[in-house]
């Protein structure tokens, strides 16, 4: 099934084409990077350019994070939180860890 809009959209790209919108860009004549996963390149895209890492990478960011403001936390109860958040951060990161 078509888009809609697939008429317009076909129409903005034909006039952009004629105008020239297309030449010289950076690339041009040379081939496309080989692609591990075709069927979620565009998602993979999208999510690298908007930073997103994978949740061990970002478990372990917050470990760091949570130790650093440990080291320099002198409030008891401040301190008893961060271990708290600590040790369920570490099991979610075995977790994340175990599920590959």
């Amino acid at each position: 099934m078509d888009h809609p809009l697939i008429d317009l959209i076909n129409a903005r790209i034909e006039a952009a084409e004629k105008d020239g919108a297309f030449d010289n860009l950076e690339g041009a004549g040379r081939p496309l990077p080989p692609c591990d996963d075709p069927d979620n390149a565009v998602m993979n895209r999208i999510l690298k350019d908007n930073g997103a890492v994978p949740e061990v990478v970002a478990l372990s960011r917050e470990l760091a994070r949570l130790r650093e403001e440990l080291r320099e936390t002198g409030d008891r109860s401040r301190r008893r939180q961060i271990i708290a958040d600590l040790s369920m951060t570490e099991a979610r990161l075995e977790l994340a860890r175990k599920r590959g």
